[in-house]
């Protein structure tokens, strides 16, 4: 399975992503900003990382945009996680750079859909 990054400061909704990402075979690397999410990325390498749009600080967009603007870590897949499941929020999300996008509350079977989509769209 894959190391995934969850970008996330509200720390209930962190520990349902993990609980969902482990229990589905997965690594989490967790951070509570942009800042230290953009860190991570580029020192650990994650095979994806799942970010939060709303963040103190950088929002989710702005730091998928740094990422996906660094030859470093552009193919990384991006999934936005957004709470105001807005009707411009996917469009402004795939405009931003993410690969994908999951309204809150996340529901696994929709976001272990996603990640092997995108994880196996990688891997071929």
């Amino acid at each position: 399975m894959a190391t995934i990054l969850v970008v996330e400061d509200n720390l209930a909704n962190m520990k349902l992503a993990a609980l969902l990402l482990r229990n589905a075979g997965h690594q989490v690397l967790a951070a509570a900003d942009a800042e230290s999410g953009l860190a991570a990325a580029r020192a650990e390498r994650p095979g994806l990382i799942l970010m939060d749009l709303q963040l103190p600080g950088m929002d989710g967009l702005a730091a998928t945009a740094l990422l996906k603007a660094d030859p470093a870590t552009a193919a990384i897949p991006v999934i936005a996680l957004t709470a105001l499941a807005m009707k411009d929020d996917r469009a402004r999300s795939l405009a931003a750079g993410c690969d994908g996008y999951i309204a809150k509350p996340l529901r696994y079977r929709e976001l272990y859909a996603l990640i092997d989509a995108l994880l196996g769209a990688r891997s071929t």
